[in-house]
């Protein structure tokens, strides 16, 4: 029996390092985002015609417009032609914040009218229950993967 060294104690040596990259460019930028802030971009236009529906519920939602003073790192020059003046827009994307407390606020609202939801899909299978032939709801879900 051949004595072997630990997989921990091997050290490899270190080959060439790989050249980075080149990679297309992301569409929109990255920012460096500020603790305590969720960020979104918010559609503001569809092929040149505004989208004032979608803002509108967004700025009711809580969503605010990030100002492109506070972000100097975005490299974008502002729309004259903008209704949102010294905000961050690109190709109809309005860049846009909330408290990150208001966004967890707004999730769990949403998870808990999609469980209300599931909650009266059951009762309203279950009330067609019969005891001669029971219905059941299972939760489960399985994957598999087919031999090919």
């Amino acid at each position: 029996m051949v004595k072997r060294q630990d997989r921990e104690l091997e050290v490899r040596e270190e080959t060439e390092v790989r050249n980075k990259q080149w990679a297309p460019p992301s569409l929109l930028p990255e920012i460096k985002k500020q603790p305590g802030w969720a960020y979104r971009w918010v559609r503001i236009s569809l092929a040149n015609d505004a989208d004032n529906l979608n803002v509108s519920s967004k700025m009711r939602e809580g969503w605010e417009p990030v100002k492109h003073s506070d972000h100097p790192e975005v490299n974008i020059p502002a729309n004259p032609d903008s209704r949102f003046k010294d905000a961050i827009e690109i190709g109809g994307l309005l860049l846009c914040k909330m408290p990150q407390e208001m966004v967890d606020q707004r999730n769990a609202y949403y998870q808990q009218k999609a469980k209300d939801q599931e909650q009266a899909v059951d009762n309203s299978l279950m009330r067609q229950n019969d005891p001669r032939m029971p219905l059941f709801s299972d939760k489960k879900s399985t994957s598999s993967f087919g031999k090919g």
